[in-house]
């Protein structure tokens, strides 16, 4: 979309460089870089200031005086004009279609260059009266502009000099970085060779071969341009018009796209939420087999937990049992041992006193049997009342 450019302080096309050139009297090739270098000498000033017109284009090219050969112009109409600042992005789609740059039609990084591809524009159509781009629809221009649609062509340019040609293709090269720059354009042998003319007046026609405009074809251009162009702002209106029904045309074409898309995207939902319910259920079935057997081994565990506190508690009890078994084992093998050495010294007692008892003779036998009998009686009494009849059984087998 390419919005008309600002026309309040637009003139009309009849007090315009084209205009005024459209003279009976043919216009050099040599008077034409001069005016091409006048342009180029305001632009570089704008350059200079690191500022963009962005609207470059006969309309607003205005002459100063046009009563004299090669009268003094001046740029108009800056509505358009932007400050390029180092490191920032700037896009922006305006201008006039049939003068803007590649880089304007495609929506690209824009810059000074933009106003060095509108003057290769305007010197075409200087020679010519022709335009480069221009095609039966807004939309066909700037196709013919990014396709660099264009050609010069033997009836416009028979006589138009190499030097001229590759001034403009110098111009109207696509790729910003080989584009010259305001400064190359300057430099340029066609523009250096401008005050040729005057040096080599005296010299005969035929050794000047200056090349002649095609004014009557630029008068055509011009008048075809401008023809329906009333004085007030109707055409504004309508090409204002004009935009905002192509608008609505590109915005039905993004809508059809965009319900292309929706469709497109519909089943893309559709199928993955078919997945998606899928693989819910899945997890689900597995995540309740998962709960299911951690509650199992839960309460495996509590009745793993249950029985090693019972068989703790259970050690707990033996032990103290030991202890205590232990602690009366301890107390009878330490009477027993008391008793042991008390019977040994009883024994030894008594085999003394038996010894001493002994008689030396067979008379005595029967009273000795009857006193060992009375020993052992009153002995075995002594032990049961020690021990307590606890180890009768015992001291008897000692006995």
């Amino acid at each position: 979309m390419l919005p008309s450019s600002s026309r309040s302080a637009r003139v009309g096309p009849a007090d315009g460089w084209a205009s005024c050139r459209s003279s009976s009297t043919p216009t050099s090739e040599e008077e034409a870089t001069q005016f091409i270098k006048q342009v180029l000498d305001g632009v570089q000033y704008l350059h200079s200031k690191r500022i963009a017109h962005f609207d470059l284009k006969p309309e607003n090219i205005m002459l100063l005086d046009r009563n004299v050969t090669l009268p003094r112009i001046k740029l108009i109409d800056f509505g358009l004009a932007h400050k390029i600042e180092a490191g920032a992005d700037f896009k922006n789609i305006f201008g006039t279609p049939e003068f803007v740059a590649p880089e304007i039609v495609n929506y690209e990084q824009l810059g000074l260059e933009a106003d060095m591809w509108s003057i290769g524009v305007i010197t075409y159509i200087l020679l010519s009266g022709a335009s480069p781009f221009l095609g039966d629809t807004k939309q066909e221009t700037l196709g013919n502009i990014s396709a660099m649609n264009y050609e010069f062509d033997e009836e416009f340019f028979s006589n138009t000099s190499e030097l001229a040609k590759s001034f403009i293709k110098q111009l109207l090269e696509k790729d910003t970085r080989k584009r010259m720059t305001i400064q190359d354009a300057l430099n340029h042998p066609w523009i250096k060779s401008c005050g040729h003319i005057e040096e080599d007046s005296a010299a005969p026609e035929a050794e000047k071969k200056l090349e002649q405009l095609k004014t009557k074809r630029l008068k055509e251009y011009t008048i075809q341009l401008h023809s329906s162009m009333p004085q007030n702002n109707t055409y504004a209106n309508f090409e204002r018009f004009a935009h905002v029904v192509e608008d609505i045309s590109l915005m039905e074409t993004g809508l059809s796209e965009v319900a292309g898309s929706h469709h497109t995207l519909q089943g893309d939902l559709e199928a993955l939420l078919s997945i998606y319910n899928d693989k819910e259920a899945w997890y689900k079935e597995e995540s309740e087999t998962a709960r299911k057997q951690l509650s199992q081994i839960h309460y495996e565990f509590r009745k793993v937990e249950a029985t090693r506190r019972l068989l703790q508690e259970d050690m707990k009890a033996v032990d103290a049992s030991l202890e205590s078994i232990s602690g009366k084992h301890n107390q009878r093998q330490s009477q027993l041992d008391a008793l042991r050495q008390e019977l040994n010294s009883e024994m030894q007692w008594l085999q003394e006193v038996m010894s001493s008892l002994h008689p030396e003779g067979a008379n005595s036998s029967i009273h000795s049997s009857s006193l060992n009998m009375d020993v052992k009686q009153a002995l075995k009494e002594l032990l049961h009342q020690s021990c307590g009849g606890e180890l009768y059984g015992v001291r008897k087998h000692c006995c």
